[in-house]
């Protein structure tokens, strides 16, 4: 690329900009008019520059409108918010926009779709201009109603004095600015907002893999070894009954995952003595993914909440319930149901501990919220996310361990009756 010269935008403080020359705007679309808005409120002075001044459309208050040339002659700093089909204007304009600093904003909807990047072929159609890939994975609505601050963006261009006036107004903005080093990465950065959800597909794998050998076992062990050695039919089980054992022990174990990681690094640094040195590739990416693991954990203990609100109402449970009561009235009819005090305790122990459980589980994926989580200082997040996670663990694997064993009744009083214990019904207590 030739030597580029820029003009003279305001490398100095970060508020320079707002009292220097205005920042410039190709495009009155959604996403153009809200940058503009919120370069306006940042204390920027904007001008669009469009095909048609006169009736572009709306856009925001306080900004000016001109044609492209006088847009582009009045600022150094231009923001490129259209598409690439319509880059054709720009090699007429290729006077206008030397040694300028040309931010590219667009994207592709589909991968590979031109054999080079936007910003290159930018770079290519406009080689007077400092091109800089930027802004691009900032959507219209996030830049109209969403927070800024702290988030994330990525910029890429082969001037490092051209980056340096982008970085400016994107500190200035409140974003969190990371440089991707020449042009050329500029198709990595494209790609960006085409990936769908790249941090999820390792943990929704094993949670789907979980589900289904827990699924699969529990079948061959309930229905089928019970069909083939009995020859009882219980394959109704399978809709609700079934699921809503695989559901708990998936989502313990997701918790554990979430927070097995972290033991591992502690113990590696131990190993070597430092903490200064990079974990091996399949622990920093286990560790990157924990926050995904750790809502899909408390996705599966949701489910299993709303199954525990169904059970009572099956046809087969009610159904079951009938049958033990009329039973037991064909028998004596004058003695009433015995009513052991030791179980009720414990079934309602268990379903209070339950609750508490759940409880603690809904508040780790709330403060582990961005939002809510950077209003918490480190000692109070920390003691979330560790010392109410120990808890939550603790109650979770008593409730669904106690839940699937049972609390055993009186044996001197030889009855069956029938109990929900807010994990499966048993025959056992009223």
């Amino acid at each position: 690329m030739s030597e580029v010269t820029l003009g003279s935008f305001p490398l100095g403080p970060v508020g320079a900009g707002a009292a220097g020359e205005p920042l410039c705007i190709f495009g009155t679309g959604d996403l153009g008019r809200s940058l503009g808005q919120r370069l306006l409120q940042t204390g920027y002075r904007v001008v669009y520059g469009s095909r048609r001044p006169d009736s572009c459309g709306p856009v925001p208050q306080g900004a000016q409108v001109m044609s492209h040339t006088d847009a582009a002659s009045a600022a150094n700093l231009v923001f490129l918010c259209v598409h690439r089909d319509h880059y054709d204007f720009l090699q007429n304009m290729a006077p206008y926009l030397k040694g300028k600093v040309l931010v590219d904003l667009s994207n592709n909807l589909k991968k590979n779709i031109y054999p080079e990047s936007n910003a290159e072929f930018l770079q290519r159609l406009v080689p007077g201009a400092a091109v800089v890939k930027g802004l691009n994975t900032l959507s219209a609505w996030a830049l109209q109603n969403g927070q800024l601050q702290g988030k994330q963006t990525f910029i890429c261009g082969d001037s490092a004095e051209a980056k340096q006036a982008v970085l400016e107004v994107c500190t200035r903005l409140g974003l969190l600015v990371l440089d991707r080093g020449g042009v050329g990465a500029s198709r990595e950065l494209e790609d960006f907002p085409l990936q769908l959800f790249p941090m999820w597909r390792l943990p929704l794998s094993i949670a789907l893999g979980l589900s289904a050998a827990f699924f699969l076992y529990l079948l061959i062990r309930d229905v089928i070894y019970g069909y083939v050695e009995d020859g009882k039919d219980i394959s109704f089980r399978i809709m609700i009954a079934l699921p809503n054992k695989v559901f708990p022990i998936v989502s313990l174990v997701m918790l554990s995952l979430c927070y097995l990681p972290g033991v591992i690094a502690a113990f590696i640094q131990l190993y070597r003595g430092t903490k200064y040195r990079r974990f091996p590739d399949w622990l920093d990416c286990w560790m990157l993914c924990r926050k995904q693991i750790g809502l899909l954990a408390l996705g599966f203990a949701l489910i299993h909440v709303l199954y525990l609100f169904i059970l009572p109402i099956r046809y087969s449970a009610r159904h079951k319930f009938i049958s033990q009561v009329v039973d037991e009235m064909k028998k004596n009819k004058t003695t009433p149901f015995y009513f052991d005090k030791t179980i009720a305790w414990g079934t309602d122990s268990l379903m209070g501990l339950g609750v508490l459980g759940f409880f603690l589980y809904v508040l780790l994926g709330i403060s582990s919220l961005p939002s809510v989580g950077a209003t918490l200082s480190w000692r109070e997040f920390n003691f979330i996310q560790v010392r109410t996670a120990h808890i939550c663990a603790s109650a979770d694997f008593i409730t669904k361990v106690t839940g699937d064993t049972g609390v055993q009744p009186n044996s001197s009083h030889n009855r069956k009756c029938f109990y929900f214990t807010g994990r499966k019904h048993r025959n056992l207590v009223p």
